[in-house]
């Protein structure tokens, strides 16, 4: 049987992979510092959460391919709370951020045609633009004295099959906020190709204590057709209940919106309960929101904390979001770290697997427990520390 290059993977499970599937068979300890699930992190959700999806007008097919009228007004209604007025009409339901990006490379993109994203950044992309038949161009973000992302490394990346650039605010995983003089020139470079702008604002309200909140792209930029997503996961921490959107803004809105409709209504995947669940959820947000913000605070806190007893190690600034980005020596490649460390008992990402270099990185998730994370940074300072020593006494 012949299969569509498109999902010619490698679908083997890696070393790494099968070193901690091993060691989790074993009932051996693990410290998860990669944790990104909130319903498995001990946080207290409401304990009628449940009950919004028992509405009684959830046993009605009413297929509406936009999703159900009060569930982007509850849309707009979060928006209103971070001053930003949303239309109704300028919102699209969707199942996850996975299925708005498909819907956004499909109307903006034909076969073949390319997008640009901004590296370090989530690997999702790959996926999504090979399953779609779009091609990534990455540009680069920066690091000095924190993020920011290269406006000619930008303007290198696009060509003449350039459709839209992708933007995550904040990026998962610097927790760059993109700050204003960076939006105006995203701005010129899409004015200037004729280019549209995504944005993802799945971690937009979860600043660090110390950040500015940045406003919203639902604002829209002066000539630019930007399209915002985002949705529970996040928001309202719950992954598991598959509600996202997209928000419109900008010039050909209503065109745009008139072909995302009908990709949608030939998927017509959101489901009746959790569109009626949605304005309760939303509403109930900073439930959970005010909890994961304390354990992120914390955990943070704590590993400066220990960060501070030594000079090996450093932790890049984050402003927002909850991953935290480490510079190691680049002695191995961060896979024989990554792999000593499980043999440890912690469990943290290569920074490679964000499209950092292959040496070097380590990233980390605020969001597990406090103890539990507390002892998995100890276990890796003390394994770095180890580490160097040998390597000196090696290279003496």
């Amino acid at each position: 049987m012949a299969f569509s290059q498109r999902t010619n993977w490698n679908t083997g499970e890696s070393a790494l992979a099968e070193a901690h599937r091993l060691r989790v068979e074993a009932g051996l300890p693990i410290a998860d510092l990669t944790a990104s699930n909130p319903t498995r992190c001990g946080f207290d959700y409401p304990s009628n959460l449940l009950k919004a999806l028992t509405d009684a007008r959830g046993l009605d097919y009413d297929p509406q391919p936009r999703g159900l009228l009060r569930a982007r007004e509850a849309v707009c209604g979060y928006y209103a709370g971070h001053g930003i007025a949303v239309a109704s009409e300028q919102v699209v339901l969707t199942t996850s951020t996975s299925e708005a990006y498909s819907y956004l490379f499909r109307l903006l993109c034909d076969p073949g045609d390319e997008i640009v994203v901004p590296q370090p950044g989530y690997p999702l992309f790959d996926f999504l633009a090979g399953l779609d038949d779009v091609r990534l161009k990455f540009a680069p973000f920066v690091y000095d004295h924190g993020w920011q992302i290269d406006p000619e490394g930008f303007r290198r990346a696009i060509t003449a099959a350039t459709r839209a650039i992708v933007l995550v605010h904040p990026n998962n995983p610097t927790g760059h906020f993109t700050k204003a003089w960076e939006a105006k020139e995203l701005a010129r470079l899409c004015r200037e190709f004729n280019l549209s702008l995504i944005v993802d604002e799945v971690f937009l309200d979860y600043p660090l204590a110390d950040t500015e909140r940045a406003l919203s792209f639902a604002v829209g930029l002066e000539g630019v057709s930007v399209y915002v997503v985002s949705g529970l996961s996040k928001i309202a921490g719950l992954p598991q209940m598959k509600a996202a959107w997209i928000v419109a803004a900008g010039p050909e809105t209503g065109a745009a919106m008139d072909r995302l409709e009908v990709i949608a209504d030939t998927f017509l995947s959101m489901n009746a309960p959790v569109q009626w669940a949605m304005p309760r959820w939303l509403e109930e947000r900073e439930v959970i929101q005010r909890q994961i913000r304390e354990r992120v605070s914390a955990n943070l806190a704590e590993l400066d904390r220990q960060l501070e007893r030594q000079e090996t190690v450093q932790r890049l600034k984050v402003e927002g979001g909850w991953y935290a980005v480490l510079r190691i020596a680049a002695l191995r490649p961060d896979e024989f770290t990554v792999r000593k460390l499980l043999d440890r008992g912690v469990w943290v990402h290569p920074g490679h697997f964000f499209g950092m270099p292959e040496s070097g990185w380590l990233v980390l998730s605020l969001l597990g427990g406090e103890a539990e994370f507390a002892q998995g940074v100890a276990e890796i300072l003390e394994c770095l520390r180890s580490s160097a020593q040998v390597t000196v006494q090696e290279s003496s």
